[in-house]
């Protein structure tokens, strides 16, 4: 997995844009997925779904291995 990580800077606008994966991400639908570790993000570099068990991604339906903690729209 390819992921990129940036630290979070309090009060920022970025920070307040991911959803936590307890809100249940929308199907159908390009997302960028993220672990965040404290202040630090871990992102991963291209767009995946959710599908019932577990992620994919976008383009190539193939599995993604990784347990995100964190989701928003692809910004695309």
């Amino acid at each position: 997995m390819s992921a990129r990580s940036d630290e979070l800077h309090p009060g920022s606008s970025a920070d307040l844009t991911w959803e936590r994966l307890e809100t249940a991400p929308p199907f159908d639908q390009d997302l960028e997925i993220a672990v965040i570790e404290g202040n630090t993000i871990h992102r991963v570099v291209f767009p995946c779904r959710w599908i019932f068990d577990g992620w994919i991604k976008a383009k190539t339906g193939e599995r993604v291995a990784v347990q995100p903690t964190h989701w928003r729209i692809w910004p695309g």
